[in-house]
């Protein structure tokens, strides 16, 4: 399961793309994260694509990216394959539909998988699918990247995290901000290391999992 009940986004004009105010506030400091962590050169397959804007930008600034975005979402594979036709980037693919439970994803193989607030959009279950699924694609020092907000500690680490939790599990109680060290652990369990914590304005963080052989 990717996002389903963010603030919905709103068309750009009367095409298909839809514009979200957080990508434009976040992926600047998502891209700088990135191009530290991807290889120059990387496929990189990214759950629950949204609009498709973070997919725009990245690959405009990161031309040895091979990016597959995907979602679950029809209206999103709608925008984001608008995304990119108006961007007219070739280092990205037509997006695909995933589940993120599926035993088989559409992607064999890729260096990279990138979840940009996933995990506190989708029931528990889809942490653990995330991982076991990065797992089967990833090769040794494979990336997961995960970004949004997380508990540290068993406790939230602003008011407005707080606020955003209860919000979200006023639409659908399966929802809800993570425990850091709980998705730490699911990874874990799939082969998964976490190799870096960056603290993100708006009290996000970005994580960075490595696959360990």
């Amino acid at each position: 399961m990717c996002r389903r009940f963010s603030p919905p986004p709103f068309p750009m004009s009367d095409d298909r793309r839809l514009f979200s105010p957080s990508t434009e506030r976040n992926r600047g400091y998502i891209l700088e994260v990135l191009r530290r962590v991807l290889p120059d050169t990387a496929t990189v397959l990214e759950v629950g694509s949204g609009t498709g804007e973070h997919a725009v930008h990245f690959c405009t600034h990161i031309p040895g990216l091979r990016w597959q975005p995907t979602d679950g979402d029809r209206g999103a594979i709608g925008s984001i394959t608008a995304w990119i036709s108006h961007a007219g980037l070739s280092n990205i693919a037509l997006p695909l539909e995933l589940e993120l439970h599926d035993e088989t994803w559409p992607l064999q193989h890729a260096d990279a998988v990138v979840a940009i607030n996933v995990l506190h959009y989708s029931p528990w279950s889809s942490t653990a699918a995330l991982f076991r699924g990065a797992a089967r694609i990833l090769p040794d020092d494979g990336v997961v990247y995960c970004y949004g907000p997380y508990r540290r500690g068993n406790a939230h680490t602003a008011a407005s995290n707080a606020a955003f939790d209860e919000w979200l599990r006023s639409i659908d109680p399966r929802f809800g901000v993570r425990d850091l060290e709980a998705v730490e652990a699911e990874a874990c369990r799939h082969g998964l290391r976490l190799d870096e914590l960056v603290e993100m304005p708006a009290n996000n963080l970005s994580l960075v999992f490595r696959r360990r052989a």
